[in-house]
C-alpha cells in the first residue's frame, strides 16, 4: 500500500490533475489486489457513494453565494466597513485587508474566494496608498485562510461528512480559532508598519463610521442569519446554505441593485463547473480512502503512532507536521476525504474530541494553501498580483509564523477550540 501512496505522490508531482492521480491510483490497487477479475462497477458505485450525501449540497449553494456575494458589490462594502474601523492605524490598510477577511470568511467558506474576490479591491488600495506589492500580496493570501476557518466553511463540511461529526458544531468551533488568526496576522502587520513605515490613514468621524456600517449592514448580517438559523434548529447547514444564496441575491439584486440578472446564468454556470470538477475529485477520492481502510492501512498507521507515543498532545503535535507536508502537496478537500478515516480510529483510542480535530485539520491544511509547491492561494496571487511565484514564495513565508503559532495553541489548547460548541450545547 505505500508503493501506492508513492505512485499518487509522483503522480502529484509530474502535474497529472488530482482527480485522475486518485483514479488511476486507485485502479491500480484495485489491479493489483484482483487482477483480471476485478469487478469495475465496484468503482463506479463507490465513487457515487463518495457524493450521494444530503449534507455535501451545502457545498455548491455556499459556492454560488460566494460569488454572487464577490458581483453584488458586497465585497466593496465589507472593504470599505473595514477601512472605516482600523484604516487610521499605522499601517492601515494591511489591519483592514484582515479585517475584512474576517468579515468575508462569514459568507464564503473559501480561501480562494476571499483571496479572488476581496484580494482584487485590497490589492489596488494599497497600491496606490503607497505599500510595496510583496507585503501587499502576501497579507492578502495570508487574510485568505481565515476564510474556511470562521463559518461557514467548506472543508468543515466535508470533514463532517466524512469523519461523522456534527457540522453545526464543527461551525462553531471554527469561530474563535479564527479570531486569533486575525490577530496574530494585525501583530504581524503592526511590525512591518513600524518596520517599514507605512502609512496610517485619516482617522473616519462616527459619522463617517455610522455611514459605512448602514451600508455594509446587510452583508455583515449574513452570518448571523446562517449560524443563528442553525442553532435555534430554524434549518441545518444544508438548508443555511440555501439561505445564504436566496439572501445574497436579495441583497445584490433587489437592495444594492448591483448584480443584474444577466450576470446570474454566468456566476450559475462557475458554480457548476467548479462544483462538477469537485464532485469528480471528491468521488475519486472517496475511492482512493476506501481502498487505503479496506487495506487496513489505518491499522498500521495507529501501530506505528502508538508505538512512537500514546500521549494525545504528542500525537497531535506528530499529526501536525504530517499534516503540514501532506498540504504542500495535495488539496484540503481531498486530503480531508484520504486522511479522516485513517485518523479517525486513532481519535477514539486517544479520547481526542473530533471537532477538535477537525479544526486543527483543517487550519493545517489552510496553511498548506501557503506553501509550494502547489499553494493555490499563492497561484491566485501570481495571477491578481502582478508577482512572480519566486517572489510571492518569498514574500509569505513570514505570515506562515502567526498561523503556525495559532495552529500550536489551539492544538495544545482544546477549550480554545470547544468552548462554543460546548456552551451552544447547554
Amino acid at each position: 500500500m505505500f508503493l501506492f501512496l508513492g505512485l499518487l505522490l509522483i503522480l502529484f508531482l509530474l502535474g497529472v490533475p488530482v482527480a485522475f492521480s486518485l483514479g488511476l491510483t486507485s485502479l491500480a490497487i484495485m489491479l493489483y489486489e484482483s487482477g483480471l477479475s476485478l469487478r469495475y462497477e465496484i468503482i463506479a458505485q463507490r465513487m457515487f457513494y463518495g457524493v450521494n450525501n444530503f449534507t455535501l449540497l451545502a457545498v455548491p449553494f455556499f459556492i454560488f453565494a460566494g460569488k454572487l456575494m464577490n458581483t453584488g458589490g458586497i465585497t466593496t462594502r465589507i472593504f470599505g466597513f473595514a477601512n472605516a474601523l482600523v484604516g487610521h492605524w499605522r499601517g492601515g490598510l494591511g489591519h483592514v485587508n484582515v479585517l475584512a477577511s474576517i468579515v468575508f470568511a462569514g459568507m464564503s467558506g473559501a480561501a480562494v474566494s476571499d483571496a479572488a474576490g476581496l484580494g482584487i479591491i485590497e490589492l489596488k488600495a494599497m497600491r496606490d496608498a503607497g505599500y510595496d506589492n510583496e507585503f501587499s500580496c502576501a497579507i492578502t493570501a495570508a487574510s485568505s485562510t481565515i476564510g474556511p476557518i470562521i463559518p461557514p466553511s467548506i472543508p468543515m463540511v466535508f470533514y463532517g461528512v466524512v469523519g461523522g461529526v456534527s457540522v453545526g458544531s464543527l461551525f462553531l468551533a471554527g469561530f474563535i480559532p479564527g479570531l486569533i488568526m486575525g490577530l496574530t496576522l494585525m501583530i504581524m502587520v503592526s511590525f512591518y508598519a513600524k518596520k517599514r513605515d507605512y502609512p496610517a490613514g485619516k482617522k473616519a468621524t462616527l459619522k463617517e463610521i455610522a455611514i459605512a456600517f448602514r451600508e455594509a449592514v446587510l452583508p455583515l448580517l449574513t452570518p448571523v442569519i446562517i449560524l443563528g438559523g442553525i442553532y435555534t434548529g430554524a434549518f441545518t447547514p444544508t438548508e443555511a446554505s440555501v439561505i445564504a444564496v436566496l439572501y445574497a441575491m436579495l441583497v445584490g439584486v433587489v437592495i444594492y441593485r448591483e448584480l443584474p440578472l444577466r450576470e446570474i446564468p454566468v456566476i450559475l454556470r462557475e458554480t457548476m463547473r467548479d462544483t462538477a470538477v469537485m464532485a469528480f475529485v471528491v468521488s475519486c477520492a472517496f475511492v482512493y480512502g476506501w481502498l487505503l481502510v479496506r487495506s487496513g492501512l489505518p491499522a498500521h498507521f495507529a501501530k506505528l503512532m502508538f508505538a512512537i507515543t500514546d500521549n494525545p498532545k504528542v500525537f497531535l503535535l506528530i499529526v501536525n507536521v504530517f499534516l503540514l507536508v501532506v498540504g504542500c502537496f495535495m488539496e484540503p478537500v481531498v486530503a480531508i476525504l484520504i486522511l479522516t478515516p485513517i485518523f479517525s480510529p486513532m481519535l477514539r483510542q486517544l479520547a481526542i474530541n473530533p471537532i477538535h480535530f477537525g479544526v486543527v485539520m483543517v487550519l493545517n491544511l489552510m496553511i498548506g494553501l501557503l506553501t509550494p509547491p502547489f499553494g493555490l492561494v499563492l497561484y491566485v496571487m501570481v495571477r491578481i498580483g502582478d508577482i512572480s511565484f519566486d517572489r510571492m514564495v518569498k514574500a509569505t513565508m513570514p505570515f506562515l509564523i502567526p498561523l503556525l503559532l495559532t495552529l500550536l495553541l489551539i492544538t495544545l489548547v482544546p477549550e480554545i477550540v470547544l468552548f462554543l460548541p460546548r456552551w451552544a450545547m447547554r
